[in-house]
């Protein structure tokens, strides 16, 4: 039986809430920007569902809920409270570190939210289940189909179906049409990350394993504190092969063989400041901490990969 969040009883997918649009550039800060105007205006409406959200956001109502699925998604925006959570305010607001997404780290830091969070089913699947590295969307969908069919799950092949191609458009650049809007052929910033690539042939893709040359040391820290977080237990030691093989892990989300994991494991000592420390002792890989780290010391690791900034962002 395949282990993992998805597999859980009581596990509830999601297929939907993005309207068919993938993450476009700019859309989060507004999002952080909006939520946290109307939080200090004291609003209790949400601001996605306000009467002048379609023109506050300058787009139609499906595109203002799209606009909000992501930055719920992303964990930007706290969909209880309607207002920018930490990490949103950290990246995006006035004074943050990457309010337009200039550098790559915040790509990355938002596909870690994406993908290795098991509430984004197709998303987190495709990075922590799907088996194969070339793909057609037809396979995609049929794989996730036989899944939903064993668990039980409630759904509909026709969202499946959108689902799937969203995801695709989330990560692989659309060749431009002549029946596409400019807007419409704008590209995910998550495209930029190469993790998937489109092949020669119609429909064709494949997962891009391997190192990542731009994903920074601050963003990988980020993820590993994550990831050990989701941990019930206060242990102070976690195996190569969780961070490596578990779903949801930096090794299944970041597409990472196992020598660049473990080049990646052993710099975490000077990133972190020294809380973790990397052991390859008796032929026993493992990362080890000294303590848990705190929400803030976790955005703190982020800052890492905006050396020029001398600082840590809003907080």
């Amino acid at each position: 039986m395949p282990r993992g969040p998805l597999y859980e009883n009581g596990y509830q997918p999601r297929f939907s809430g993005h309207e068919t649009f993938p993450l476009r550039y700019g859309w989060l800060k507004k999002a952080v920007d909006a939520a946290a105007a109307a939080q200090s205006a004291g609003l209790a409406e949400s601001v996605f569902s306000a009467d002048d959200a379609i023109a506050r956001f300058g787009v139609g109502k499906n595109m203002v809920a799209s606009i909000r699925h992501w930055a719920e998604a992303a964990g930007v925006i706290d969909p209880a409270a309607s207002a920018p959570t930490p990490l949103g305010r950290r990246l995006f607001a006035p004074g943050g570190l990457d309010p337009w997404m200039e550098n790559p780290a915040a790509a990355w830091t938002i596909h870690w939210r994406l993908c290795g969070n098991p509430r984004k089913t197709t998303w987190f699947w495709a990075f922590s289940h799907f088996p194969a590295l070339l793909f057609e969307r037809a396979l995609l969908t049929a794989t996730l189909e036989k899944l939903a069919l064993e668990r039980g799950w409630r759904f509909s092949i026709a969202t499946l179906k959108n689902d799937v191609a969203c995801f695709v458009r989330t990560y692989a650049a659309q060749p431009p049409s002549g029946k596409a809007s400019r807007e419409d052929t704008l590209e995910s910033p998550l495209t930029e990350l190469g993790l998937i690539r489109p092949l020669g042939r119609r429909d064709g893709f494949r997962f891009m394993r391997g190192g990542k040359p731009s994903l920074g040391a601050g963003v990988f820290c980020y993820a590993v504190t994550d990831f050990w977080s989701r941990f019930p237990d206060a242990r102070n030691t976690l195996s190569f092969e969780a961070l490596a093989h578990e779903p949801g892990s930096p090794g299944r989300v970041f597409l990472l063989e196992e020598n660049d994991l473990a080049d990646r494991l052993a710099d975490l000592g000077k990133v972190s400041g020294g809380l973790y420390d990397w052991s390859e002792t008796t032929g026993l890989k493992q990362l080890t901490r000294k303590r848990k780290a705190t929400g803030v010391e976790a955005l703190d690791f982020l800052a890492a990969d905006y050396p020029a900034r001398n600082g840590k962002g809003a907080a």
